[in-house]
């Protein structure tokens, strides 16, 4: 099989990055970009591709796409996916995969109609503490789940919302950004669904203690829930940590012993006392994307890139698939319906 040929929607931040990792995989080749601004204002020099700024145009004359990246705002995620399967493209969707339950099933549905897969893209799947934390749970070696408490305390301020004294044209929005849980903390969303399952009995708390001139909702929350599977468990957010990240934590208690996986982005095992069970010293995690005055979740993107690889090539199973990119957004809603 040839190279398999992407294009990419929205080249901010992330859609550079995108672009640098198709450009980066021997497999693949990137055949097109797309963004609304002109392509003078995104300083891409790096990035050797026929640009757009429709990518409707795009799709219409680069037939030889086979994926498209959706790296837009996050209220435009399901639009754009769902204009690639359109034209019968599969997708690779950063987080999240939409803003609302209905818009993801939306997708799912056609999807499996033009036989095309959905991508999401949670790269923090693959950081050894997170591995090891799943394989801990899932071969139960940690026997009866009882307590989990995710901790996530970030800073997002004035740096992130604003450039030169003006506001960011979506960051913030409640139409395009969704919400401090879906643009900030949905990767840890995602981790608690694919390690512990499923939530109900949520009850829930927010507040906007530093952002009321920024954003449009909430920059803390604190959410107390039951595991579908057993057990209970709380989530504390908050994107209001003064100067710089703080915690990405979580920490388990459960029959067999306690687990404390920490660190600012979740990168390292803190506490481990469990029966029957010697900790060996895992694989250093990748570093935190860095965005300069603030950073981010693990720079992971290269595996999602060969898993894509190799699931069209393969028939290899995908990472995070359709499904569990809707339940992050489902489990994020519910809990943002208690408002």
């Amino acid at each position: 099989m040839s190279k398999i040929k992407f294009g990419v929607i929205g080249m901010g931040h992330i859609g550079k990055r995108h672009a640098s990792m198709v450009q980066s995989n021997d497999e693949c080749e990137l055949v097109a970009i797309c963004d609304v601004l002109d392509k003078s204002h995104l300083g891409l020099d790096e990035i050797n591709a026929p640009f757009y700024n429709s990518a409707k145009q795009m799709l219409e004359e680069e037939s030889s796409i086979d994926i498209v990246c959706v790296c837009t705002p996050n209220g435009l995620h399901s639009e754009h996916s769902d204009l690639a399967l359109d034209y019968k493209k599969h997708v690779v969707v950063e987080k999240p995969m939409g803003l609302s339950k209905a818009n993801c099933e939306h997708l799912i549905f056609k999807a499996l109609n033009v036989n095309k897969n959905i991508f999401c893209v949670m790269q923090n799947r693959y950081s050894p503490p997170s591995q090891w934390l799943k394989e801990m749970v899932s071969s139960e070696k940690l026997g009866k789940i009882y307590n989990v408490q995710i901790n996530c305390y970030w800073n997002r301020d004035d740096r992130y919302y604003f450039k030169d004294n003006k506001k960011h044209a979506w960051k913030g929005t409640a139409d395009l950004d969704g919400g401090t849980l879906f643009t900030q903390f949905s990767h840890f969303v995602d981790l608690m669904y694919w390690i512990f399952g499923d939530i109900t009995d949520i009850q829930a708390k927010f507040d906007n203690f530093s952002h009321k001139h920024s954003i449009e909702f909430e920059d803390t929350g604190i959410v107390n829930f039951r595991f579908v599977n057993g057990g209970m468990g709380s989530l504390n957010y908050s994107s209001s940590v003064w100067d710089s990240n703080l915690e990405s934590s979580v920490t388990v208690i459960a029959e067999n012993g306690t687990i404390k996986v920490g660190g600012q982005y979740m990168d390292k095992v803190e506490f481990c006392n469990v029966k029957d069970y010697n900790f060996q010293e895992l694989p250093a995690s990748n570093p935190a994307n860095d965005y300069g005055a603030y950073k981010g979740s693990a720079n992971n993107h290269p595996y999602i890139f060969d898993n894509v690889v190799d699931v069209i090539k393969n028939s290899r199973p995908i990472s995070t698939n359709a499904l569990e990119g809707m339940k992050v957004v489902d489990i994020i809603e519910r809990i943002y319906n208690l408002k």
